[in-house]
């Protein structure tokens, strides 16, 4: 079943609707073309919770349920994509935070991300590890004080403003790279460098960086789970933060699909709207099915995730079906608007662009069908 909010919820839905959507649409154009952070919205964000979505309400959050969270994130991508996916980003650390980091810990760190100047990122990839994180090469030695960091990240959401990062490393035992762990590591330490990655094809307002850990000193409280928990934590995040990027791309296909509706009721060919014709319907009909079942995955995964129960195939299957989704009908919303779809005057070539990554970031579509069809014959 789809996710029903209370009245108190879907006020918030509401809200965040109406804002992104009369606030937030030409500022992402804005971005696009010059491809500068959608970080300067950051002050609004917070203003409005929406930072703190996922943060317990006793550390100043509103700690929404899933499917709550899930919709808000599809609202703010509709009108935005690079504010969805830094909102996402964001909340999926602070739960990381959560569930991982000791009371003390949690107490130091999760207020503060629901006010200004504590972004949060999640620094996994590198250079060589990508869809296999447990290959990943940044090094953790061991030291009075806590752990020492040397190495690189790659594709780091919210890594040039980002204050506080989840970060994978490997510890230096018996000579060599041995058991992953995951530490909170804060920007401003010492020996901490960051690069914009540029020119990408879409989400071109969301903040994009490579990182590099020359002896950045972590406190050994700093430690998220237990030594050797790393790929544990890593992978706990990305199968909740699938169901974020599910949303987003929920959020960027309803867009397509309005848009493509609203321009085939104008628009004229052969002395008739366009709308008239069979070959559009099937488009906006196939469109409507394909966006309705994506939202039908999210809700299930995100229902399962809040009753405590297994999500992981169930995400998984939510985030491939809907980002896949996206793409097909923001190539149907470019292919309705003919030539005018491939010129950046028609927001459906931005958000055409856009819907490209939902199918690489947290995890490819390849990985997610890996992991359906070993949840399948394993379980047998």
């Amino acid at each position: 079943m789809n996710y029903v909010p209370s009245d108190e919820h879907g006020l918030l839905i509401n809200t965040v609707r109406d804002f992104a959507r009369g606030e937030l649409i030409e500022r992402d154009a804005h971005w696009d073309r010059t491809e500068t952070s959608c970080c300067s919205e950051l002050g609004v964000l917070y203003e409005m919770g929406l930072m703190g979505l996922r943060v317990p309400e006793e550390f100043g959050g509103f700690e929404l349920p899933m499917p709550c969270y899930a919709a808000i994130i599809r609202e703010l991508a509709y009108a935005s994509p690079s504010v969805a996916v830094t909102v996402a980003v964001h909340n999926m650390v602070a739960e990381s935070i959560r569930r991982f980091a000791d009371d003390a810990l949690q107490r130091e760190i999760l207020p503060s991300l629901t006010t200004g100047g504590n972004l949060s990122a999640f620094a996994i990839s590198e250079p060589d590890a990508g869809s296999d994180p447990a290959s990943a090469k940044t090094r953790a030695e061991p030291t009075p004080q806590g752990w020492r960091l040397t190495g690189s990240k790659m594709w780091v959401t919210n890594g040039l403003v980002g204050r506080w990062f989840i970060t994978l490393a490997r510890m230096v035992e018996n000579g060599g790279l041995g058991r992953h762990c995951m530490f909170l590591v804060d920007a401003n330490a010492a020996g901490l460098s960051r690069t914009p990655i540029k020119g990408k094809m879409g989400i071109r307002g969301s903040e994009t960086a490579e990182m590099t850990f020359d002896g950045v000193v972590v406190p050994r409280s700093h430690l998220l789970a237990e030594v050797g928990d790393g790929l544990k934590v890593a992978l706990a995040a990305l199968d909740g933060g699938r169901i974020g990027i599910a949303s987003q791309a929920l959020g960027i296909g309803q867009a397509c699909l309005d848009l493509m509706t609203d321009y085939a009721r104008q628009r004229e060919q052969f002395g008739r709207k366009i709308a008239d014709f069979q070959a559009i319907q099937w488009m906006i009909a196939d469109s409507a099915v394909e966006l309705a079942a994506s939202q039908g995955l999210i809700d299930h995964a995100a229902g399962l995730k809040d009753a405590g129960q297994p999500f992981t195939s169930e995400a998984a299957m939510a985030k491939l079906h809907a980002s896949e989704t996206a793409n097909r009908v923001a190539y149907r919303a470019v292919q309705a608007h003919g030539g005018y779809g491939f010129c950046h005057e028609f927001r459906v070539e931005r958000l055409y662009r856009d819907a490209r990554v939902t199918t690489i970031y947290e995890g490819t579509s390849e990985i997610q069908r890996y992991v359906i069809a070993r949840s399948l014959i394993n379980s047998r």
